[in-house]
């Protein structure tokens, strides 16, 4: 199977306020993470200095945290995190919500 999302995704069942991961791929380029954030869940604001992150939002509506700003983004949902710009993630909601994340190019 080419598509790596359907097993990793069938993985991630978070408690409220946890977050679970996935490495999707892994190369010398590039990230790909998924990301399932249970109800009230966060993903810490931080940044990439050197590389460039982008959300897809596949499952529910996250709010995203960009700089000073936050957006509720739902699926499905495509963010743009330029380098150096601190982000994260954050679950409003009473469902599970799942995105993935794809950094590029790997820091060193």
């Amino acid at each position: 199977m080419l598509d790596r999302l359907p097993d990793a995704e069938a993985d991630l069942d978070p408690d409220d306020g946890a977050v679970e991961t996935a490495e999707l791929v892994v190369t010398d380029d590039v990230l790909v993470k998924a990301f399932a954030l249970g109800p009230g869940a966060e993903l810490d604001a931080h940044e990439h200095g050197d590389s460039t992150n982008v959300f897809h939002v596949l499952r529910g509506t996250v709010t995203v945290l960009q700089g000073d700003d936050e957006e509720a983004v739902e699926a499905p949902g495509v963010v743009l995190h330029e380098r150096g710009v601190v982000h994260g993630a954050r679950n409003d909601t009473d469902e599970t919500v799942v995105f993935t994340a794809s950094l590029c190019p790997l820091p060193n």
